[in-house]
């Protein structure tokens, strides 16, 4: 009995346990800098011109393509040679179709594939829909 009475003056007599919300809000990262869209180029084209095998090639295209902006032709140039540098046609032409995706309209695509025509013609590679023509 005495220790029934011990606990329950120790509970009463304990203060209420204040409950504190989590914080939501995350620490700002203003600390890193914006890149830059020629940075933004520089770094992806020397990716692509040390990229040794295909896992490298797809997963640098894979993290180009994440960014919302559409990579430069020279971005486009050094990934289509890498992808024929590991000997992958069918990455080489999926680059244009990641341009196609990524552009706003058929004539900015276009453009693309006009200044990426001597590569294309260098080195042998068809777009979707010269392969497809129905």
């Amino acid at each position: 009995m005495l220790r029934a009475q011990l606990a329950s003056t120790l509970l009463r007599a304990r203060p209420a346990a204040t409950r504190v919300a989590p914080t939501l809000a995350r620490a700002s990262s203003s600390a890193h800098g914006q890149e830059t869209f020629e940075s933004f180029n520089e770094r992806y084209v020397n990716f692509f011109q040390s990229a040794q095998d295909l896992f490298e090639v797809q997963r640098g295209l894979n993290n180009c393509f994440a960014h919302d902006l559409v990579p430069s032709p020279s971005v486009v140039e050094a990934a289509v040679r890498a992808a024929r540098r590991v000997n992958d046609y069918a990455t080489a032409v999926r680059v244009f179709e990641g341009i196609k995706e990524k552009v706003e309209n058929k004539q900015q695509y276009q453009a693309y594939l006009d200044e990426l025509k001597p590569l294309r013609e260098e080195l042998g590679i068809n777009v979707r829909e010269e392969l497809y023509t129905s």
